[in-house]
């Protein structure tokens, strides 16, 4: 998938304002309408210019695109981070005029049917305020225990000068035991201010996971790669296991092999109904470092010399 360079479509400065960015979009709809531009170009172009603007016009959308670009390194196709979007405020209002699946790939992947912002919908005849979304990290960890964390979210805002800026908004979350990926947390009051004495809007934090370097997650099923000695996958053992609460005891069934998988049944996340815990065994051989070592290897190896590791691989 191509990085979309939306500043350099519109032909703006990365600090232009939102009249500069209006202006230009007026500018450039007109030089390549297709109805006016005949060049077969101009209806690819009118098209880039529209999901250009349709993101530089929203300042939530913009302040997460820059820092998407921020970290784009180029020279290699682009896929988005699971957690690009994670940190900002979003209080949606839609899309002016076409839907996501008019733009690019590119587009869709950041701003499709799956985005927080999308659909909320600005315009309300009512004074409630807005209600605001927004992703958060947290650790698989705080999930296991509850946690209370103090957040830092960016809301987004144009300033007296017309410029886009960013504003830490500070929150001290609970975080409930047993939440799993793709739940969400209400703050109630805590979304865009009402109009007059009407009541401000919530605050719904969809809840990821920070990337663990031991355990990856599904739901609330729970998956750990468990390191095991030969002896101890040959001969069957009970051994400790680390989860996220503290350890657990598995028993290994003799003649386990490497990439067997075992089930600890409601050792998962926990809730009502608690997710499991997946184990699986990676056999880890001890290093023949000195000569007694090889020498055992050695002899293993003329002890099972009819063992054939490959069997009907082939190979």
């Amino acid at each position: 998938m191509e990085f979309k360079d939306y500043y350099k479509i519109m032909g703006v400065a990365r600090d232009a304002s939102p009249e500069e960015i209006k202006s230009a979009h007026r500018r450039l709809a007109r030089k390549y309408h297709p109805d006016v531009n005949k060049d077969p170009d101009a209806e690819r172009l009118f098209k880039d210019l529209g999901e250009a603007y349709e993101v530089l016009k929203d300042p939530e959308k913009r302040a997460a695109y820059d820092q998407l670009g921020a970290r784009w390194q180029g020279g290699q196709d682009f896929r988005p981070p699971p957690d690009w979007d994670a940190g900002f405020e979003f209080s949606g209002g839609g899309f002016t005029g076409s839907d996501s699946a008019d733009y690019s790939d590119f587009f869709e992947a950041l701003f499709g049917r799956g985005f927080r912002g999308a659909g909320a919908g600005r315009g309300s005849y009512d004074l409630h305020g807005e209600d605001r979304h927004a992703k958060v990290m947290i650790d698989l960890e705080d999930a296991y225990t509850g946690a209370s964390r103090l957040l830092v979210l960016q809301q987004t805002e144009i300033d007296e000068n017309g410029r886009l800026v960013t504003r830490d908004h500070k929150l001290n979350v609970k975080i409930p035991k047993g939440i799993y990926p793709g739940q969400h947390i209400r703050l109630a009051g805590q979304g865009a201010p009402g109009g007059g004495q009407g009541r401000a809007g919530d605050l719904y934090l969809e809840i990821a996971f920070h990337p663990h370097p031991r355990y990856r997650v599904a739901g609330r099923d729970v998956t750990v790669e468990l390191p095991v000695a030969p002896w101890e996958a040959a001969l069957g053992a009970t051994i400790k296991v680390p989860i996220p609460d503290g350890t657990v005891e598995l028993k290994v069934p003799a003649g386990s092999g490497s990439g067997t998988r075992l089930r600890m049944k409601g050792r998962g996340i926990p809730g009502e109904d608690p997710g499991d815990l997946f184990v699986e065994l990676r056999i880890v051989l001890p290093p023949a470092a000195t000569a007694a070592d090889q020498a055992l290897y050695k002899q293993m190896a003329q002890d099972f010399a009819k063992f054939d590791p490959r069997g009907n691989s082939g190979a």
